[in-house]
C-alpha cells in the first residue's frame, strides 16, 4: 500500500534526507585513488552516527556494509572492502540513514582522480536522466511517466537502462510501495498524490543492459563487463514541483 505522508512526518523525512544527502557529499569527497573502500564505508558512519541517525544499509537482509560501494563495472551492491581506488574508476555510493522513524536514501557516481570523457559523459547522462523523470514527479501524472522520461533519455544517449532493479517508495521503510522502474509507457501506474515519498534512481550501463550476480550474494556487475553509473534521491510529490529532500546543500 502507497502511503502517504503527514506535514509531520514530511518535516522528520526531510530530516533524514538531509543527513543522508550530506553523507553521500562527504563520501564522495573521499573518492580518490588510494582510498579503499572500507575506510569509506567506516568515515561514512561515524558521520551518520555522529548526527545521531544510523545506517539504513547496516544488516539490512544481512547487509555487512552501511555504504554501497560500487566500482567501474558493478551497478549497485558493491560491499566495501580492502579495494582500494585507482586513478580513472567511477565509484558509486549509495547511502541511506535513519533518525525520528524515517528514512533517506539517495546515490551517485563519482570520478576517482582523472577519468575518461567517455566515463563523465556516463555519469552525466545517468544524473540527468533522474531529472529528466521528476519533471513529471508532479500530482495527476502517472508513475510511469518519471519512467518513461528517463528511460527515453537514457536510450537516446546511446546507454542502457537496467531492469532487473528499480526505485521505490520511502518512508518508515526504506523499500515501501510503490516499485519506481526506470522503463514503461508513459500513462501507466498509480496516480501521483501530493505527500508520497519515493526514491527515484536510474542504474545505467554503458553497454548491455545484462546484468550478473557476484558470488557474494549482493553486487550486480554488468554482463559484459562495461561500466555502470547509478544516481538517486529521494522527492516528495506536491501540488507543483517535486521537491528533493536529499538535495545536495548548496
Amino acid at each position: 500500500m502507497i502511503t502517504l505522508k503527514s506535514p509531520h512526518e514530511i518535516e522528520l523525512m526531510r530530516r533524514a534526507g538531509k543527513i543522508t544527502a550530506t553523507a553521500r557529499a562527504f563520501a564522495g569527497k573521499m573518492v580518490r585513488p588510494g582510498v579503499t573502500t572500507q575506510e569509506i564505508d567506516s568515515s561514512v558512519e561515524h558521520f551518520i552516527r555522529k548526527q545521531g541517525a544510523v545506517p539504513s544499509f547496516l544488516h539490512y537482509e544481512g547487509y555487512p556494509g552501511s555504504v554501497c560501494i560500487s566500482v567501474n563495472d558493478e551497478i549497485i551492491h558493491g560491499i566495501p572492502g580492502p579495494r582500494v581506488l585507482e586513478d580513472g574508476d567511477i565509484v558509486s555510493v549509495d547511502v541511506g540513514a535513519y533518525i525520528g522513524g524515517f528514512h533517506g536514501d539517495c546515490a551517485a557516481t563519482f570520478p576517482c582522480g582523472t577519468i575518461s570523457s567517455e566515463a563523465q559523459r556516463l555519469i552525466d547522462v545517468t544524473r540527468q536522466s533522474f531529472f529528466e523523470g521528476i519533471q513529471y514527479a508532479k500530482e495527476g501524472h502517472r508513475l510511469l511517466d518519471i519512467s518513461a522520461a528517463v528511460q527515453r533519455y537514457v536510450e537516446e544517449n546511446g546507454f542502457s537502462i537496467v531492469r532487473e532493479y528499480v526505485g521505490h517508495g520511502v518512508g518508515t521503510q526504506m523499500h515501501e510501495a510503490p516499485e519506481v522502474p526506470n522503463y514503461g509507457q508513459p500513462g501507466r501506474g498509480p496516480r501521483l498524490l501530493r505527500g508520497m515519498t519515493i526514491a527515484v534512481e536510474p542504474m545505467v550501463n554503458a553497454g548491455s543492459a545484462a546484468i550478473r550476480q557476484m558470488p557474494n550474494g549482493w553486487t550486480v556487475c554488468t554482463l559484459d563487463g562495461k561500466w555502470a553509473a547509478h544516481y538517486e534521491n529521494t522527492i516528495l510529490i506536491t501540488d507543483g514541483e517535486p521537491e528533493i529532500l536529499t538535495a545536495p546543500a548548496i
